[in-house]
């Protein structure tokens, strides 16, 4: 069986810690720009007690082994520039998945959030022995989906009416995947771009 434990993850550009309290003052911050939750169900940065809460929350799904929560700090800056998270968790499938990211805008396009997905999907295959790891998105995100594809995620489909949005909107989510089989082209692919960065 797949054994998931919280973990640090660190790459180039950012570190990957569990998600605590002490986190809520910075993700608070960090999360202020309302379009940021356009395509997300839950906007836990309405106000400090709200992310407080939320964090709580989440520490609660978490002991349960349902996630594992991360924030994503900026090492040239030492600040907390969003959060992300593994989630849908199988251990005696070998699956899982990797999403609720979310950045500060500031570094979007940066290279971060590349490199958080390089650093997530290397630990699911390489040290937990994933097989299978999925991504999803809102049917109206279109970047992000465009992104998704371009690491090598293969769509698979799309979940009707999978969520119902704050406003009532009835979000239908495109689902992608990337297998065990596929991960050594989709890392050298990573690898390229999280080079393209650096230079």
């Amino acid at each position: 069986m797949m054994i998931t434990e919280p973990c640090t993850l660190t790459g180039q550009l950012v570190r990957l810690e569990p998600l605590q309290p002490g986190h809520a003052e910075e993700l608070y911050a960090t999360g202020r720009e309302l379009e940021t939750w356009k395509y997300i169900p839950t906007n836990p940065c309405l106000s400090l007690e709200t992310m407080q809460q939320w964090i709580a929350d989440t520490l609660q799904l978490q002991q349960k082994g349902e996630i594992l929560p991360f924030a994503i700090i900026d090492l040239a800056s030492g600040r907390v520039v969003g959060s992300t998270r593994y989630l849908a968790i199988m251990p005696s499938f070998y699956n899982l998945e990797i999403g609720w990211t979310w950045l500060d805008p500031s570094v979007r396009r940066s290279g971060i959030n590349t490199e958080c997905k390089y650093l997530l999907l290397q630990h699911a295959f390489e040290d937990w022995h994933a097989i299978r790891v999925q991504l999803k998105t809102d049917s109206r995100n279109l970047r992000s989906q465009a992104a998704i594809a371009r690491i090598g995620g293969v769509k698979e489909g799309v979940l009707r009416n999978h969520m119902i949005m704050p406003d009532g909107y009835r979000r239908h989510s495109v689902y992608f995947s990337i297998l065990d089989s596929e991960w050594e082209q989709v890392k050298a692919n990573l690898i390229v771009k999280m080079h393209v960065y650096e230079a």
